[in-house]
């Protein structure tokens, strides 16, 4: 395997040469390129592609978001290592969506910078150590989200109701113990089911017991 193929996009200058001079002695990577703006960026990719562009998200015209969806649409075969001086969760989520294979921050130091771009060169991604613990955060919130979006609430009175239809109670006997009449009783008992995805006393009782309603 050859020589890694770099192309830098920052808006500042001074990164640009900073990273520059990081990987000048480092004979893995070449830096075929580099640009300040993003439309600078696409007309000199077009004439000679790098397999890596490291690139600012934060950028006059076009963000880095902008530029990575561009870039992955006329050349997906080439992979972004992005560099920010945030970790926004929002951020990385519409960087990875755009088809970013990592994310460090600016303040990474050239070993880290290197073991990057390695490993996104190899096919892997790579996250710094800030940006996996938000993307574990985000995670952890959407599963959190999922399941009480999953999570089915009876009212008080809805259990008080499935115990009874548990206990094989009617109608009728039901709405005598709790003080409510029959019509009451039986609205509450369609919505149960309906909320418990049955048709049958005994598929409540599962459910019941399952969700733990009953013992």
């Amino acid at each position: 395997m050859g020589k890694i193929k770099l192309f830098i996009l920052d808006d500042h200058q001074m990164l640009v040469d900073g990273i520059k001079a990081l990987l000048h002695n480092e004979n893995d990577f070449s830096i075929i390129g580099e640009a300040t703006k993003a439309s600078t960026a696409i007309e000199l990719i077009k004439k000679n592609t790098p397999d890596i562009v490291l690139s600012d998200i934060n950028m006059p015209e076009m963000n880095g978001i902008e530029f990575t969806r561009l870039l992955k649409k006329n050349h997906p075969e080439v992979k972004i290592l992005v560099l920010s001086m945030f970790s926004e969760r929002s951020t990385i989520s519409e960087m990875l969506d755009a088809g970013a294979s990592g994310y460090i921050l600016k303040n990474t130091g050239k070993s880290e910078l290197i073991n990057a771009l390695k490993k996104i060169a190899s096919g892997g991604m790579f996250f710094s150590d800030e940006i996996s613990a938000e993307m574990m955060k985000t995670m952890s919130e959407r599963g959190q989200k999922k399941e009480d979006e999953n999570k089915i609430y009876f009212t008080e009175r809805e259990k008080e109701i499935i115990q009874l239809i548990a206990k094989e109670y009617s109608n009728a006997k039901i709405g005598e113990t709790l003080f409510i009449s029959e019509r009451t009783v039986e609205t509450h008992r369609k919505n149960i089911f309906r909320k418990a995805n049955t048709k049958s006393a005994v598929g409540l009782i599962k459910f019941a017991i399952e969700h733990k309603l009953i013992d």
